[in-house]
């Protein structure tokens, strides 16, 4: 532990130095100029250790002190562990303050610290991708001057933070953003921004789908109560009409149970386990069931259907699962191609994988429905979708049911020039025939 200078050793010292040349003065008979020597000595020494301490703090880069004499030394060492202690505690905050801003990196929000009067202190990476802001040529910027939204300045304006504001993204309309501004730290704010895109998404398909099965729902049961209602115990219809009814509630009770069923199916793959990938799929079979199945189909439209099927491709899956996507896709192709169309239905092997083709020489689709198609209840043509009965929910189970099986639906159509539905089995799905031998059909 160093010893403390004090005043009481510094005059000590002071006194014993002039004391002693003033004896020495006193002896030669020039007491003044021994007092004047020890004078300018202290003066020129004082100089000295004021010249290395200037030269130390302003001129040197070493940190270590330079050598001083006496109660010099004690101050040039007071000087360095001092700026020791300075070091140690500007490190200390600089990790503070990386922690904080690698905590904020992470967070699944955009973050930013904002001072008393909104101008941006800092800010993480999503701000920047979801706002629109840029760092560190941001900083000092007042926000609502880089967010031109009237609700995000009157949200400012008022100060009303309790309830959280949505505002659209400056950088894309299709992102809905939700923030939060509470208070941080002394005369600071922190802003909080998610997108809840996803979340509006979700919330607008649920509204749809309710609305689409009450919609689909009405008609039918409209037409069977309309019937019932002519039916009672009083007034029986005319034998006349009695067949045309007849026809027309057993139409739309299979269009309501068709709909209930695909309801069902979807529901069950969308809440189904993992896929069993161990059970073989006898796809050529189950092809050729559903050749027998189109043609019956075809009756009425009297279509060229052309099955290209390789017998020894046989895949690993969901039996169940997998005739639903290839009879959704070959019915959709049946009822949706003008009479007399000409049809191509594949499944063969493409550099290891499992392809499944539906091509047709239909109207064609127009490549703002292509997007779409998968979702549910989406149809191009709602007047010609009622009229074959179409559900608007078999490509939503193809969809399900591709993605279950490491998949997905490959849409290629141009109006006027017909349409091509394809999805490719991975290579890990695909039997070879020796391992096709070793492996049970399910039941």
């Amino acid at each position: 532990m160093r010893i403390l200078l004090s005043k009481k050793t510094l005059l000590s010292k002071a006194l014993l130095q002039y004391g002693l040349a003033a004896f020495v003065g006193w002896i030669f008979g020039e007491i003044l100029l021994a007092l004047l020597v020890v004078s300018v000595f202290q003066l020129a020494w004082q100089y000295k250790h004021i010249f290395l301490l200037d030269k130390w703090l302003w001129r040197d880069r070493k940190l270590t002190p330079p050598a001083g004499d006496g109660s010099w030394q004690q101050i040039f060492d007071g000087i360095y562990f001092q700026q020791r202690r300075e070091r140690r505690k500007r490190k200390e905050l600089r990790t503070l303050v990386r922690r904080f801003r690698d905590g904020a990196e992470a967070l699944p929000e955009a973050v930013v610290v904002l001072s008393e009067d909104w101008s941006i202190i800092w800010c993480n990476k999503l701000a920047q991708i979801l706002m629109g802001l840029r760092w560190p040529s941001d900083e000092g910027q007042r926000i609502d001057n880089l967010i031109r939204s009237p609700e995000f300045h009157q949200y400012l304006k008022e100060q009303r933070f309790q309830q959280p504001l949505e505002v659209l993204s400056p950088t894309s309309s299709n992102l809905v953003l939700e923030c939060k501004m509470m208070p941080y730290g002394k005369a600071q704010f922190l802003l909080i921004v998610r997108d809840i895109s996803q979340l509006k998404q979700l919330e607008q398909i649920r509204k749809d789908f309710v609305a689409n099965v009450s919609h689909e729902l009405r008609t039918p049961l409209t037409v069977l109560q309309g019937y019932l209602e002519m039916m009672d115990a009083d007034c029986q219809p005319p034998p006349a009409i009695w067949p045309k009814a007849h026809t027309v509630m057993l139409e739309q009770t299979r269009r309501m149970d068709s709909l209930v069923q695909q309801l069902l199916t979807l529901s069950r793959i969308e809440a189904a386990a993992r896929v069993q990938f161990e059970l073989e799929v006898d796809v050529p079979a189950m092809l050729h069931l559903i050749e027998h199945e189109a043609e019956t189909l075809n009756r009425e439209k009297q279509h060229q259907l052309h099955f290209n099927i390789d017998d020894s491709l046989k895949v690993t899956g969901v039996s169940e699962e997998l005739r639903s996507a290839f009879s959704n896709l070959v019915t959709n192709a049946i009822k949706y191609t003008p009479a007399n169309g000409i049809i191509h239905i594949s499944w063969q092997r493409e550099h290891q994988k499992a392809l499944f083709t539906v091509t047709d020489n239909g109207e064609g689709i127009a490549a703002n429905h292509v997007k779409r198609l998968t979702e549910r209840f989406y149809r191009v043509d709602q007047a010609r979708a009622r009229h074959t009965g179409g559900t608007g929910l078999g490509l939503a189970i193809v969809k399900h049911v591709l993605s279950r099986h490491n998949s997905q639906l490959m849409i290629f159509s141009e109006p006027g020039e017909g349409s091509t539905f394809s999805f490719a089995l991975p290579p890990e799905l695909v039997l070879n025939v020796q391992s096709s031998k070793r492996l049970s059909k399910p039941n």
